[in-house]
């Protein structure tokens, strides 16, 4: 069998140390470069906490796709620059796999589009991990019953959007099956603003930004007499890697974009 091209972007990241280790770790796989925002010309295994990982270092993405044999793009850099580098890949013929938040319904559409025109897979997901994958998809079948429900996602007190692009894909699937319908009191009032938490089709998301933190999320579901709480936890960021692994290997087989890994797992 072939080995798998990659390249990772954002290697210094949290997200990205566990990919580029999962990369090497994989046999199929093969770690043929990184982008970072610095270090050019540099070996990674020069770079503390890389000792032994053998890949060039690029400063530009553009640069390494013409200078190298490249499959997939693993970006797992922030919101500011997911859309331009899928672009890049795009144009290189490079399949993306991104997990960076912030794109809009007008970025997929349009980048879907490019995919589709250049019959290139490429994966969007919010969330790589495949237990919170199911909570979503759980969480979609509960709400056929249960439609009132709020969501509360916790992370890092670094992450930088809010609510948590797990939480608005999660109200997403749900308001495939629940029509929109406001929820509390109709007199309620809030003593402090946001005190309700976001607004989505009468579905109330939460947020928590704490140190500690890694991803956590519950939506809870209430009924008469009852109440249900489906719940995921990622301990560490290792958790995200196996489903990481499964989108590169879904991105070869595809000739589309797909937003969000509950599409591939069923």
């Amino acid at each position: 069998m072939n080995k798998v091209k990659i390249v990772v972007a954002g290697p210094r990241g949290n997200m990205g140390k566990e990919a580029v280790k999962m990369v090497s770790e994989t046999e199929h796989f093969s770690l043929v470069a990184v982008v970072d925002s610095k270090h050019e010309g540099m070996n990674l295994s020069e770079i503390e906490g890389f000792h032994g990982i053998d890949a060039p270092v690029y400063i530009d993405m553009q640069k390494c796709f013409e200078e190298l044999d490249v499959d997939v793009l693993i970006d797992l850099t922030a919101p500011a620059f997911g859309r331009k580098h899928m672009e890049i890949a795009f144009a290189n013929g490079v399949r993306p796999v991104v997990g960076t938040t912030g794109f809009t319904d007008s970025d997929i559409s349009e980048l879907r589009a490019i995919a589709e025109e250049k019959g290139l897979g490429a994966i969007i997901a919010p969330n790589f991990a495949i237990g919170a994958i199911l909570m979503m998809k759980f969480s979609q079948l509960a709400a056929k019953y249960l439609p009132d429900v709020e969501i509360i996602e916790q992370h890092h007190d670094r992450k930088l959007d809010a609510p948590s692009g797990t939480a608005i894909k999660t109200a997403q699937l749900i308001s495939e099956v629940r029509a929109e319908k406001a929820q509390g009191h109709p007199n309620e009032t809030e003593e402090l603003q946001g005190a309700r938490g976001a607004d989505f089709e009468g579905m109330r998301i939460h947020s928590v930004r704490l140190p500690g933190r890694v991803a956590h999320q519950e939506v809870i579901f209430g009924g008469e007499g009852q109440t249900l709480t489906i719940r995921h936890d990622s301990i560490n960021r290792a958790s995200f890697m196996p489903g990481v692994k499964l989108a590169v290997e879904s991105a070869l087989k595809i000739d589309t974009l797909v937003y969000g890994l509950e599409h591939i797992i069923e």
